[in-house]
């Protein structure tokens, strides 16, 4: 503290951890793997949204002018569930989904460990897709998640809830 100046904040040194010296993922690699990840579920999804009667739902809806607010919750929990099932194998065995894979990226916990099944299931994937569900506050979140990613140390939000980071995979 300064003498001179009794209000100035005390200073110390910032010491950011190392956390096994591994090299952040890139933000665009971080994208490409999030959309191969949502290009999968498409896949898998759509045809069953069709065999389901969710369209044909929707459009009926769309021409009474009403919002199927239940019918689209429970595809999106079905969604998320479908998420979990894809993503289940890589993500036990690697800490990766089949996005990071391809892109040889993968998430670690802050002692640069491969985190738990709990942990990446419940605590970031949980958080990141099912936050959604939630009208209008969801889509807020949705873009404050991400948004954080331009941040210094490259973790969105839900990184920041599970305590894990994205690494290039080596």
């Amino acid at each position: 503290m300064d003498p001179q100046n009794p209000y100035q904040s005390p200073q110390s040194p910032l010491i950011a951890p190392n956390g096994g010296e591994q090299e952040l993922a890139d933000r665009g690699i971080r994208l490409v793997a999030a959309i191969i990840d949502g290009v999968i579920l498409m896949v898998l999804l759509v045809p069953l949204m069709f065999i389901g009667g969710y369209m044909d739902a929707v459009m009926q809806a769309a021409q009474t002018g009403q919002q199927p607010y239940g019918l689209q919750i429970a595809w999106g929990v079905g969604a998320l569930l479908l998420f979990f099932a894809v993503q289940y194998l890589p993500l036990s065995q690697s800490g990766q989904t089949w996005g990071k894979k391809v892109m040889k990226i993968k998430i670690v916990d802050q002692d640069g460990n491969k985190p738990d099944l709990v942990t990446l299931m419940g605590k970031r994937y949980l958080f990141q897709n099912g936050i959604g569900l939630i009208p209008c506050l969801g889509g807020l979140i949705s873009l404050v998640d991400v948004l954080m990613i331009f941040r210094q140390d490259r973790r969105c939000l839900h990184d920041q809830i599970a305590g894990t980071r994205v690494v290039v995979a080596r």
